[in-house]
């Protein structure tokens, strides 16, 4: 098996959270040393000039990043109004975090019922959402708030103007006797 293909996918699949490499160990199921290895060859590959990423160790994991030197870019792609539509997972993101503010990303993640790393990314990198902070749950997670360019984007003046959210109230689970019905046959007279 190709444990550098293999090394590049989780890279990838891991996103921004990245991984240690006593991670990449246990993944894997290979010592320090060999861990160390494909990392390097790896490494070496992504240096090269015709390559858009690399790998970057930052807070104690590995972590696939784009180069510093193609920035002007990314910037580009970014600000170009083209790409400023927003997905309807991108505006579901929003909705939660504007919301629940400030809020986690594993708390949006359970709310949207999928991973939402990649979007996160994205409406960061926007300057819709920010860091705001660190929650006091265990691993000190990351909390998310939108920002004032969320604000100009949907025309509010502050986070009061958001459309107020009514719930409809539950119906008690009552069991229903499946043969009979609100609608009465007529009678023939």
């Amino acid at each position: 098996m190709n444990l550098i293909g293999v090394l590049e996918g989780i890279l990838f699949v891991v996103g921004d959270e990245g991984l240690s490499l006593n991670q990449i160990c246990d993944i894997l199921e290979i010592d320090m040393d060999k861990a160390k290895e494909l990392l390097m060859e790896l490494k070496k590959s992504y240096d090269a000039d015709n390559r858009g990423i690399r790998i970057s160790y930052l807070g104690n994991a590995f972590k696939l990043t784009t180069k510093k030197e193609h920035k002007d870019y990314y910037k580009k792609l970014i600000e170009n109004p083209e790409n400023n539509t927003l997905s309807q997972a991108a505006l579901e993101t929003l909705a939660i975090i504007a919301y629940n503010q400030p809020i986690t990303r594993v708390e949006i993640d359970e709310l949207r019922g999928v991973s939402n790393v990649h979007i996160l990314r994205k409406l960061l990198a926007k300057g819709l959402i920010k860091e705001v902070g660190k929650s006091t749950l265990p691993g000190r997670p990351n909390l998310y708030a939108t920002t004032s360019e969320f604000l100009d984007y949907f025309g509010l003046s502050s986070i009061s103007d958001l459309p107020t959210i009514i719930s409809e109230p539950e119906e008690p689970n009552e069991d229903k006797d499946l043969f009979s019905s609100i609608y009465k046959e007529e009678e023939n007279e």
